[in-house]
């Protein structure tokens, strides 16, 4: 195992973040975990080894960011938080202790004054009481933690699925689920779905762009507000955003299922065919098989988010509301 000691005077730091204090709320915590696929990726020049250990001797005002790499916290540090791998508190830590992928162990004697957060482990305390600070919390998310520690690992997995049998199946339950949903969209407001389809079929490049363009400058402006604004505030603006653009994604989807199937129906089978079903289902096949393909997924998950968005905001209203 290769370790690497860091022996710093207490004025030092490694790692600075641009937040005056390191504290990891639990609303921070949500945010990490919506971000921590993009973040991981920039971390792969900071990990080494996924033997590796990091050893922090006396540091108290270094706050460590860890990927790949375990830590131990020998005598002193700030705060920790670590992506896939663990974090061993022998001394004392005076703010947050977080781990993704990996878990906390805390020793005999050792102090944690903040909270303290395991996504994909567990908290192991030697002690039966151990020492926290005072009103302090403790979360835990035990799921998943080999497919959370391999993937800061090795983030390229992301964009690269091994094919499995589990990998199958979930694409066969992918392409029922959309079936479904695609048609009871196209039976309840055929209306809608046929304007969506019109509108991606003569003006295709301005809805993509206009959803493209939109969902970047949203993501950056709420990404800023988080920062910014409290917890409460943040609480109400991530729902909001998440359910618009849930929303947005699954009549994007909807749409570009109908535009593509009709488009291969056309190509490939007799004009006499006018099954909608049948429509719809070789639109769902391609837009399941195109989210497969390793690396190419991103840009279609990309496009189904701008289509959805750039169709909502290209919308016009075709009767007016009627005030008698």
């Amino acid at each position: 195992m290769t370790t690497t000691t860091l022996n710093l005077p207490p004025t030092a730091a490694v790692l600075k973040s641009p937040l005056h204090r390191f504290s990891i709320s639990p609303g921070f915590s949500v945010l990490v975990l919506l971000l921590v696929f993009s973040v991981i990726s920039f971390g792969q020049s900071v990990a080494g080894s996924d033997e590796a250990t990091i050893t922090i001797d006396s540091a108290p005002d270094m706050e460590v960011i860890s990927f790949s790499k375990n830590v131990v916290v020998k005598r002193e540090a700030k705060g920790v938080l670590v992506f896939g791998g663990d974090v061993i508190v022998e001394g004392r830590v005076e703010g947050d202790v977080a781990a993704i992928g990996g878990s906390v162990y805390q020793r005999e004697g050792s102090f944690i004054g903040g909270d303290v957060i395991v996504v994909g482990g567990k908290y192991a305390p030697d002690s039966n009481a151990p020492l926290r600070g005072e009103h302090k919390e403790t979360i835990i998310f035990a799921a998943y933690e080999d497919e959370l520690r391999n993937l800061a690992q090795n983030p390229s997995q992301l964009f690269a699925p091994s094919f499995s049998l589990a990998f199958i199946a979930q694409r066969l339950v992918s392409v029922l689920f959309w079936f479904l949903i695609s048609f009871g969209f196209t039976t309840i407001a055929p209306g809608a779905v046929g304007r969506a389809v019109s509108r991606i079929n003569l003006s295709s490049a301005k809805v993509f762009a206009a959803g493209f363009f939109t969902f970047v400058g949203a993501s950056i402006l709420l990404i800023a507000g988080f920062t910014v604004f409290p917890n409460y505030i943040n609480a109400v603006l991530g729902t909001m955003a998440f359910v618009v653009l849930i929303l947005a994604y699954v009549f994007g989807r909807v749409a570009l299922h109908v535009t593509f199937g009709k488009l291969i129906k056309k190509r490939f089978f007799s004009e006499h065919n006018r099954s909608e079903a049948l429509t719809i289902l070789f639109g769902v096949l391609f837009w399941t098989v195109l989210l497969s393909v390793p690396y190419l997924w991103t840009f279609a998950l990309l496009a189904a988010f701008s289509a959805g968005i750039g169709l909502i905001l290209t919308a016009r209203a075709t009767t007016a509301w009627n005030t008698r």
